[in-house]
């Protein structure tokens, strides 16, 4: 089955809202004007029940099916929050908040789950409960974890949950997926250098953090060049070095920070543990003082592989066998829908939206045309999950 026709009837009236909440950005757990428009449209479409409130500022709607013999529930996700860019496209619904911006499609995420929402609540044409669920602060925010957290899986029973991406460079409405791990887990570190400042002409009166800062630099990248099985994914950034205030001056102390991604849990643990390792060694070795604070922030995005084969079969009801890719490769970025398949069973799937620029980029718009595929695809995640 192709795209449902009732969809492409209202895809007009759902572009109208994705350019609404586009124009209307709202950072993590600030989505207040974006969480009241969602509600008030589910309110509008005649969900069973609409819920606040949950994970601070997400959104909870409850669909009840024709019957409800099998007593099963299916959830559907998407997120809400925009990002701290300035967006550089004159568009006619460009963003009206300076410094803030949807530049990873999550308005066009809300509108899809909005356009399923809006048909399975006309049709109920399944038999059990689906639960669409908008979700705020993806993009660093934990808010899946959020949600997690206040309850969102046993308060609505919530059996499986599924969730979708638009993927700029991939054909439009095409599907991509696979089963396992889809996307890494996401570290943070934080690093103080405390060392001893000096004239700059004087460097042996001194402990230079900044030449302790880079030892470390090329020293966390032997974590994957030497520590790490070559066959195993690790990425290592440091994205920010603060040191030093003018050109004469060897600084007292020096900031480093960044991020740790892998697919393993074990090769997760030993990019931890080395870290510290050489934080300890190289301090030592230079007689600085070194602190790091290292957070595990999102775990790794795991797709069931049953609830996967099943993604794949709707997606290519949707889009045609020749359009869905089943074994994708993984994604080192990271997903907060990692904390929603650590609480129960689903699938996470890419969905093409043509060659557009990057996620998380000022010139990046989501893609319209995808609007009615992303909606059937979820439409059909329900009916054929539970069918009537």
């Amino acid at each position: 089955m192709p795209v449902i026709n009732r969809i492409s009837e209202f895809h007009e009236e759902l572009t109208q809202i994705r350019r609404d909440i586009h124009a209307h950005p709202e950072l993590g757990f600030q989505e207040h004007r974006t969480s009241a428009l969602v509600a008030e449209k589910l309110k509008e479409f005649g969900l069973d029940e609409v819920v606040t409130g949950i994970g601070r500022t997400g959104v909870v709607g409850v669909i009840k099916g024709k019957t409800n013999i099998s007593g099963r529930v299916i959830g559907l996700r998407a997120d809400m929050d925009a990002l701290p860019i300035v967006e550089a496209q004159p568009h006619e619904y460009k963003s009206t908040n300076p410094g803030v911006m949807h530049a990873c499609g999550h308005d066009g995420h809300t509108t899809m789950l909005l356009g399923a929402a809006k048909y399975l609540a006309e049709t109920r044409n399944f038999d059990g409960t689906a639960i669409v669920i908008f979700q705020p602060a993806e993009e660093g925010g934990g808010g899946g974890n959020e949600m997690v957290k206040d309850g969102l899986m046993d308060r609505f029973g919530i059996h499986e949950v599924y969730g979708l991406h638009n993927a700029p460079g991939r054909a439009v409405g095409n599907f991509a997926i696979r089963p396992g791990p889809l996307m890494a887990a996401a570290d943070t570190f934080y690093i103080d250098i405390v060392g001893k400042g000096a004239h700059a002409a004087r460097p042996h009166a001194g402990i230079d953090p900044i030449i302790v800062g880079t030892d470390l630099v090329q020293a966390f990248q032997k974590i994957a060049s030497r520590n790490t099985n070559p066959l195993q994914s690790i990425v290592v950034s440091v994205t920010t070095f603060h040191a030093g205030d003018t050109d004469n001056v060897i600084p007292h102390a020096a900031k480093l920070s960044g991020t740790i991604r892998t697919l393993d849990e074990d090769v997760r643990d030993l990019a931890e543990e080395r870290l510290k390792q050489i934080c300890k060694s190289i301090g030592e070795m230079h007689g600085a003082e070194i602190s790091l604070q290292y957070n595990r922030e999102y775990p790794v995005t795991i797709n069931d592989a049953e609830r996967t084969k099943f993604a794949v079969e709707v997606a290519k009801e949707i889009a045609g066998e020749d359009r869905v890719v089943d074994d994708t490769d993984p994604v080192m970025g990271a997903e907060d829908f990692s904390f929603m398949l650590n609480e129960r069973p689903g699938a996470y799937i890419f969905l093409g939206q043509g060659d557009t620029a990057g996620v998380h980029h000022p010139d990046y718009d989501f893609n319209d045309e995808i609007i009615p595929t992303g909606c059937s695809y979820m439409v059909k995640l329900v009916e054929k999950g539970m069918p009537a």
